[in-house]
């Protein structure tokens, strides 16, 4: 019908083609049939159409818009209870921090306290081993006095007494008194 090769003037005639076509479909009628027809376009159909808005308007005042309210005041309710738990979360976290910064400051404080009275103690043991190996130097020295007056005494009398041996020795070996 069209040749392969196309030209301006091929195209101008392609398209008056389609467009003639199109007019010939638009214009040939709908086949009618001698049946009743399902639909039957009349005055009932405002009177449906009527009918159709009534119950809208009904149904949209005394079930969707009571529906939407109550459906409105629950997100309200529920975004509020979001909101409130959120600040209380913020609160408790608030709270969390400044009871741990006073603990914090608090293990400081104690720390601190613990060194010093550590330190405080070290001190006092000092003075008190200071004080306590005088005391043992004290009795040590006096112990040693002690000792030694003893011994002076019992160096006396041991030798008073192997004065006494030594001369009863001295007798009983040589059978007769011994001059010192």
């Amino acid at each position: 019908m069209f040749p392969l090769t196309e030209g301006p003037q091929l195209g101008k005639r392609r398209a008056d083609f389609c467009m003639n076509s199109a007019l010939l479909f638009l214009a040939t009628s709908a086949p009618t049939s001698h049946e009743p027809q399902l639909i039957d376009l009349d005055g009932t159909v405002f009177v449906q159409l009527g009918l159709f808005l009534v119950l809208a308007l009904a149904l949209w005042r005394l079930l969707w818009r009571p529906y939407l309210r109550v459906r409105g005041e629950r997100v309200t309710r529920v975004e509020g209870y979001r909101q409130e738990a959120a600040a209380l979360e913020a609160n408790a976290a608030d709270r969390l921090s400044k009871a741990e910064a006073a603990l914090a400051a608090a293990r400081k404080l104690g720390a601190g306290e613990r060194a010093t009275a550590r330190a405080e103690a070290q001190a006092r043991e000092q003075v008190v081993l200071a004080e306590a190996n005088a005391e043992a130097q004290k009795t040590l020295a006096a112990a040693r006095e002690r000792l030694n007056a003893t011994l002076t005494t019992e160096r006396a009398k041991l030798e008073a007494q192997t004065r006494e041996v030594a001369q009863t020795a001295a007798r009983r070996i040589l059978g007769r008194e011994a001059s010192a």
